[in-house]
């Protein structure tokens, strides 16, 4: 079947890497692996930073006239390229899907949305145009894809059906960092002569872009973490990049001088060696909405030391594939990293155990089957319903 995908926040061909369009991306292969062909409907960006009312209501104005060319083009049953589904990725009340609900109306087509989250504290305020046509979006949904619990119980505040409601985990593509993995002796041997490390010593992993806001927020955490481990041998890997850079540096240099090393943007296929490399991926993850890069040092064999906030818990296995700590706290923090810092049999079967559990419950291949599964009933329902030009509905 075609599907018509569209992320209204950031789309997955967008120029700056991101968290969010790797998800993009990953969906995408997810959707194909199900056996559907998967086009991109829009790249159009319905995205408010401001919370400025009258750009709102422009990015609504230029969204229904995209949303009104793409029911003239796709007009006729037999259209090139008419889809056969509308699959949104990742609404919210900054940036809403103005494209998906009217397209879907106009050609009865059903509406699946993937990472929408409800805040009902923005029905008014700077974002209440848009939080006002995010709502109405995941009102008119087929059906929600939920990362994580967190997400599911804002959802269920606004969708009383639970079967429109169904679970998708986030998930990576295991295959990259299990390759880097099977030779983590190599890409530890080349790191540690290019950024002079000692090789006895554990190197602890953080990947994360440089932004303010919540991301130099875990930084800030990061910075009072670190000085409660003085005590104890460790290399502080930091993977990332941004606009916050400079601050970032200044916060992390004076705290552990000599253990601390930028190594700027890395591509994936760097970040996989830099995973396999590790011994510990550390971050705070300060308002994270679950953190795509737990998973992937996951993957790749390490296990992860991180807080238990919002979506993290669905992601990392507390006393399993990592250690989390119950709030957003240095000296919590602190502490289970010193717990694998100084248990390395401890630190190395955990490792074990995420590399597991990415490939068994977080891998690509299972999110195609979830994705098969939770598709099948409306895609069915879509060949037996009549044949329809435009509804008017």
């Amino acid at each position: 079947m075609r599907i018509a995908f569209y992320a209204p926040l950031k789309a997955p061909n967008h120029p700056t890497p991101s968290g969010d369009r790797r998800v993009a991306r990953l969906l995408m292969d997810a959707l194909h692996l199900a056996g559907h062909t998967v086009d991109l409907a829009s790249e159009f960006r319905s995205f408010d930073r401001e919370g400025d009312a009258q750009h709102q209501r422009a990015l609504a104005g230029q969204g229904r006239s995209i949303a009104q060319a793409l029911i003239e083009q796709w007009h006729d049953v037999d259209a090139p390229g008419r889809p056969d589904l509308w699959f949104t990725y990742h609404l919210y009340y900054k940036a809403p899907d103005w494209l998906g609900p009217a397209v879907c109306r106009a050609l009865d087509l059903p509406y699946v949305v993937a990472e929408a989250s409800h805040a009902a504290k923005r029905a008014s305020g700077p974002w209440a145009i848009g939080h006002a046509a995010a709502e109405q979006a995941l009102r008119s949904a087929d059906l929600l894809l939920s990362p994580t619990g967190f997400d599911v119980a804002g959802l269920q505040q606004l969708v009383t059906d639970p079967e429109r409601i169904r679970r998708l985990p986030p998930f990576v593509d295991p295959v990259p960092y299990q390759r880097a993995a099977r030779k983590r002796g190599l890409w530890r041997l080349r790191l540690g002569r290019l950024l002079g490390l000692p090789m006895s010593e554990p190197w602890l992993v953080v990947a994360a872009m440089m932004r303010h806001g919540d991301k130099l927020a875990s930084y800030c955490v990061l910075a009072d973490t670190l000085p409660l481990l003085q005590d104890l041998p460790w290399q502080l890997l930091v993977c990332g990049d941004g606009d916050a850079r400079g601050e970032v540096e200044a916060l992390l240099g004076p705290v552990a001088a000599g253990r601390v090393h930028f190594l700027g943007a890395c591509d994936a296929r760097a970040m996989a060696a830099v995973y396999a490399a590790g011994d510990i991926c550390l971050w705070p993850a300060v308002n994270e909405a679950y953190g795509m890069a737990m998973l992937e040092a996951q993957a790749a064999g390490l296990p992860v030391v991180s807080c238990a906030t919002r979506g993290v818990p669905d992601v990392v296995q507390h006393g399993q594939t990592g250690l989390l700590a119950s709030e957003i706290d240095a000296r919590a923090l602190a502490a289970c990293v010193r717990e694998l810092l100084t248990d390395p049999p401890r630190r190395r079967a955990m490792g074990v155990a995420a590399a597991q559990f990415v490939a068994q419950s977080r891998s690509l291949s299972q999110a195609a089957r979830t994705l098969a599964s939770a598709l099948a009933p409306l895609l069915r329902l879509q060949r037996q319903a009549p044949a329809a030009s435009v509804s008017t509905r």
